[in-house]
């Protein structure tokens, strides 16, 4: 069966008001990441310059600093937002932490060919979920169950420590970190509009003209009103695509699924002395598909 295609359209859904928030270079994007990091770590930083941040293909990494470069807590962490489940983030995470470390090496100018080890910060990679698939409070994605053959010795692994931030998950972290509560109240709003029967567009206005009602983010939505809005319409949209196609691909998978099967019981049909117009009646096909699909399977002895 041929595989269905569909849309890369999931790894951009929601996150791009996420990173408008907590991954931006300004004083209050810094203000709301340090706020997040405390929250998460059950620190009490106050100096959001103590957190240098950088992004690797549209993924957030920070590491802690002090005024000589010194790693405060010798923490690398690294965020990601995702609204679809996806059981392959171990791997993704090893694939950007193999960049970080380069990176981090070419910038401490150290080098792997030497007799003494090269000391690297610890990893950390949190992934943030706000999908429709019920998971627990946090659930911890390991590289293992990735192996073809079952490994229990732990040998080499990897883990993607993923939060659930929906409503009524994970309550103390977003009642420490209100950036991230306003982010998950705004896009709940979203998606319980549409519940009711909204259009995405008519969801999204309504939504933001809520939040900054509310004034949620301290005056960001109002502030930001028209790029947010153009975010979260072209993401949800996005994200209706995806559905529309993977809807599409399972019906188009059933379908290939039953032809196949047609296919193989009507060339054992034929194997086994049944004649075509017999076969055509049982498998309900036309006795011209029959014939095409025997001449295909079976070719005539030269």
């Amino acid at each position: 069966m041929n595989e269905i295609e569909l849309p890369e359209v999931t790894s951009e859904i929601r996150d791009r008001l996420f990173k408008a928030i907590f991954g931006r270079d300004n004083p209050q994007s810094k203000k709301w990441r340090l706020e997040l990091y405390n929250a998460l770590r059950g620190t009490n930083y106050t100096n959001p310059d103590d957190l240098e941040l950088n992004t690797i293909e549209n993924v957030i990494y920070l590491t802690m600093r002090n005024d000589i470069s010194f790693l405060v807590d010798s923490q690398m962490t690294l965020f990601e937002q995702q609204s679809t489940y996806n059981p392959n983030m171990p791997l993704r995470g090893l694939m950007y932490f193999a960049q970080l470390y380069q990176m981090h090496l070419n910038k401490t100018d150290k080098t792997l060919f030497r007799s003494t080890i090269v000391k690297i910060p610890n990893p950390e990679f949190i992934v943030f979920y706000n999908g429709a698939r019920k998971t627990d409070d946090i659930e911890y994605l390991r590289l293992s169950d990735a192996f073809e053959k079952e490994d229990k010795k732990g040998d080499f692994e990897w883990t993607a420590k993923m939060i659930n931030i929906n409503p009524g998950h994970n309550t103390p972290l977003q009642k420490n970190c209100k950036p991230l509560y306003n982010y998950t109240q705004y896009i709940s709003r979203i998606v319980e509009n549409k519940k009711k029967g909204m259009s995405i567009k008519d969801a999204v206005n309504e939504a933001v003209d809520w939040a900054i009602k509310e004034n949620l983010l301290n005056g960001f939505f109002k502030e930001q009103k028209e790029e947010i809005l153009a975010m979260s319409l072209t993401e949800f949209n996005a994200e209706k695509v995806y559905r529309d196609w993977l809807a599409e691909g399972r019906e188009e998978g059933r379908e290939q699924g039953k032809n196949e099967k047609a296919r193989e019981d009507a060339i054992e049909f034929y194997k086994n002395g049944v004649s075509v117009e017999i076969i055509a009646k049982s498998l309900k096909l036309s006795e011209e598909k029959v014939k095409e699909i025997i001449e295909q399977k079976i070719p005539e002895k030269a």
